[in-house]
């Protein structure tokens, strides 16, 4: 991983608010690790896009607590791995597998760096996604990481919040206004957003010591575009009004599990679900 000194700063600030994060979720009622169904974080289309994984050698990229990586192994893939930035995440989803007596490997790796953590490996399928990519500042390098992990005919699935969600916010004028506003990048283009929060998304306790992280916009062009220049090819986008959780308080529930505007609200895309395979022609420039 070659990135300049502020990069670098950025992304080790990002490593220990998810060590941070990691007991805060784990206990947290919104993971609800001990009970929730892992195919629950699923979309159905999600499982018709990846096709059956009999057989198949999965690698979950980004994977915190490993809780959609445990789907994979109960789904019949021939093996599962997943890495993930932070230490404690992947010593977490270590005991979670290991409590399911599920074979899982677990890597403690920046994404940037997982082929040489994977050192001569290839898989079926990459997953990843689900608020992964804005923690990524460069997506032509990340798709260079995708392509050497991929064997020849191999397929990237990436299921992600929308760029437009990313960029919109309430803003209420009154405590019962619910309007949604622009409130930041929907492109690339002015480097990493601080955030400082004690707060993360799930319930629980405060952040007490490393309350700093980075983000990334990246716009759906430019995912797109990282793919195809890495020798990819896309074969599906699909984007979506749902979401696995409620992104704002005036969301409803919807039969499947996920979460939706009201029905007066605008349509508008809050998801989306890519589909790239690596063809053999594209390896000759490897």
């Amino acid at each position: 991983m070659t990135f300049d000194d502020a990069t670098r700063d950025r992304m080790a600030a990002i490593e220990a608010n998810w060590d941070e994060r990691t007991p805060i979720h784990a206990a947290s009622r919104f993971y609800d690790v001990a009970g929730r169904d892992p195919e629950s974080w699923f979309a159905d289309y999600e499982w018709s896009d990846m096709g059956d994984l009999t057989g198949r050698d999965v690698l979950h990229l980004q994977c915190h607590l490993g809780t959609e990586t445990v789907a994979f192994a109960r789904r019949g893939a021939r093996s599962v791995t997943g890495l993930d930035l932070s230490s404690a995440a992947v010593r977490t989803a270590r005991k979670l597998a290991a409590d399911a007596g599920l074979p899982i490997e677990y890597v403690h790796a920046n994404v940037y760096d997982a082929a040489e953590a994977l050192p001569g490996r290839s898989f079926d399928l990459v997953y990843t996604g689900k608020g992964a990519l804005c923690y990524l500042p460069d997506l032509d390098r990340w798709a260079g990481v995708i392509k050497q992990l991929l064997k020849p005919g191999g397929s990237l699935y990436v299921v992600e919040f929308h760029p437009l969600l990313q960029s919109i916010g309430l803003t209420p004028r009154d405590p019962g206004d619910q309007s949604l506003l622009l409130r930041k990048d929907y492109l690339a283009g002015r480097g990493a957003a601080e955030l400082d929060a004690t707060r993360t998304y799930t319930d629980g306790p405060l952040l007490t010591g490393a309350t700093v992280s980075y983000e990334w916009s990246h716009g759906l062009g430019e995912v797109v575009t990282s793919l195809v220049r890495a020798g990819l090819t896309i074969r599906s986008l699909r984007e979506s009004d749902e979401i696995p959780w409620p992104r704002w308080p005036h969301m409803r529930p919807t039969a499947t599990g996920f979460w939706r505007l009201p029905d007066d609200a605008p349509r508008i895309p809050l998801f989306y679900a890519l589909s790239a395979t690596l063809d053999p022609e594209s390896l000759v420039s490897l």
